[in-house]
């Protein structure tokens, strides 16, 4: 009965609240009781030390705006860099020119010919990510009148962005080529470089985006095929270096950011070892197939075993089998042991194994794995009777040279920004790393890094949705903020980013 009784107790102050908000808004019920309902009034924007007059953005796919697989006119306009501009307005800024697209297609002609490896842009098709039907309309030769301050090159590597004739049209026609087509669109002449024309329009600040990116990713895109590499760090470190003191030669402030893991992309994480589906009839005709492989790495352990040149470890994780349910990817692994190399009777055995969990598979062989490389011919089918080449999978040897790199890199980057108070840093190691985890919100959004649904990651897996770059444009804030006493978040001069799309219909053309 007591605890009726307190139940009961405040009836009265119930009946009185229902009874005032039926006949008032909430904000008159407020007001009856004395209660402020105006908004906190927020200070004034101040820019803190930062000279915002002349913002110059360098960097690659991520300054340029680039996403879903491709540069397009709506994507550059939803840079990040183009986000920061508009807010570097309203305490000083200038003009943001930007080297835009023709158009929403994306890719570029060469000569008035479409290029694959530089096509229309994706977007959602209600199964996965599909390339715009579409022919791209930007002519790569048809060079750009400048100066532009948003300098994003898709593509460029750290030594890239300082050398000079990366811009130079008959760089693109040597082999290898050694200039960049979007770099050609920009340039303020065939000699100059990334960096060259961006302190030729004597910056006051400037945002220096994932220098060292590529270096990484050009190899990890690719399964750490070979015929990649990632940079070495003596040379990156002369490329950040070098960019860094041109940049702040003439006193302006800036922003760097470091380099994410790639692990936390989900171009490399989304597609599993084990996508291939069997019933038990194929899985035991597979295993028929696979007999005489599976026994010449019996017969090699066997005989080299004894000399310590081949392990049962070793063998064990060449042997192939399959069963009813899901089953592993088969793979081709440089990093197995050559035994044709040791015993020229074993040169027909190839490096071939299954995938683990520990191997990660590029998003791109998605397209193909489980489909027949001849069609109606079962025995072709891709990742079981016709390995996954070294292109499509990286191995964890290959992961722990990309991470070793890019804590290299990361290293150089943070102690160069500790040694110098003209910077300030954006961690984006840390800002991928939480997307890929928990994820994290602004305003009324969570974002994560999941593929299609997460709404950070475009549908390339790598590049970052508009949304996702209004996240990284508010931890720029921040980070000028802390460093530079600027107070952009405390004015409300954040981006909001539900004002961005996470996709772009096929009808944006």
């Amino acid at each position: 009965m007591k605890k009726n009784n307190i139940n009961t107790k405040y009836t009265w102050l119930i009946a009185l609240f229902f009874g005032l908000i039926a006949c008032n808004d909430p904000e008159d019920v407020l007001a009856d009781f004395n209660i402020d309902t105006a908004s906190p009034e927020l200070p004034v924007l101040s820019s803190g030390s930062v000279d915002f007059s002349k913002y110059v953005a360098v960097g690659a796919s991520f300054t340029a705006g680039y996403t879903d697989g491709a540069l397009f006119k709506a994507g550059q306009e939803n840079s990040f860099t183009n986000m920061l501009a508009k807010e570097f307005s309203k305490a000083g800024g200038g003009t943001f020119n930007q080297p835009l697209m023709n158009d929403n297609i994306g890719g570029l002609l060469f000569g008035g010919a479409p290029n694959p490896s530089f096509g229309p842009r994706l977007f959602f098709d209600g199964v996965g990510p599909v390339r715009l039907p579409a022919t791209p309309t930007t002519e790569v030769f048809n060079t750009l009148s400048g100066p532009f301050q948003n300098i994003g090159v898709p593509g460029a590597k750290s030594f890239h962005m300082i050398f000079e004739g990366y811009g130079n049209p008959t760089g693109l026609l040597s082999s290898p080529a050694t200039a960049n087509p979007y770099f050609v669109r920009m340039a303020s002449n065939p000699s100059a470089s990334m960096i060259g024309d961006a302190i030729a329009q004597n910056p006051t600040f400037f945002t220096l985006t994932l220098m060292g990116g590529n270096d990484v990713i050009d190899y990890a895109f690719w399964g750490g095929d070979s015929s990649k590499s990632v940079t070495d760090s003596q040379t990156f470190n002369f490329a950040f270096t070098t960019a860094v003191n041109m940049l702040t030669s003439g006193g302006a402030k800036g922003v760097v950011t470091n380099v994410p893991y790639i692990e936390d992309l989900p171009h490399f994480t989304t597609v599993p070892h084990n996508p291939i589906p069997l019933d038990a009839g194929t899985a035991a005709v597979l295993n028929q197939a696979y007999a005489l492989y599976n026994g010449g790495i019996q017969q090699a352990l066997a005989a080299l075993s004894g000399l310590g040149l081949f392990t049962e470890e070793e063998a064990l994780k060449r042997t192939i089998t399959f069963q009813a349910g899901q089953n592993a990817v088969v793979i081709e692994d440089e990093n197995l042991t050559d035994l044709g190399a040791i015993n020229p009777a074993f040169a027909a055995l190839p490096k071939y194994r299954q995938a683990t969990t520990e191997d990660l598979i590029v998003l791109s062989a998605s397209t193909f794995i489980g489909t027949e490389a001849i069609p109606g011919n079962p025995q072709t089918v891709n990742g079981v009777a016709i390995p996954l080449a070294d292109q499509w999978v990286l191995t964890p040897e290959e992961q722990q040279e990309i991470k070793d790199a890019t804590d290299a890199y990361n290293n150089t980057i943070e102690n160069i920004v500790a040694s110098n108070g003209n910077l300030a840093l954006v961690n984006l190691k840390d800002l991928l790393y939480k997307l890929s985890t928990d994820g994290l919100t602004s305003g009324n959004f969570t974002l994560t890094s999941d593929l299609v649904t997460g709404g950070a990651i475009g549908l390339d897996g790598i590049h970052l949705t508009a949304r996702g770059y209004g996240l990284l444009a508010n931890e720029f804030l921040k980070s000028i903020d802390a460093q530079f006493g600027s107070n952009f978040i405390e004015s409300g001069n954040m981006i909001n980013i539900g004002d961005y799309p996470t996709n772009y219909s096929h009808t944006l053309q």
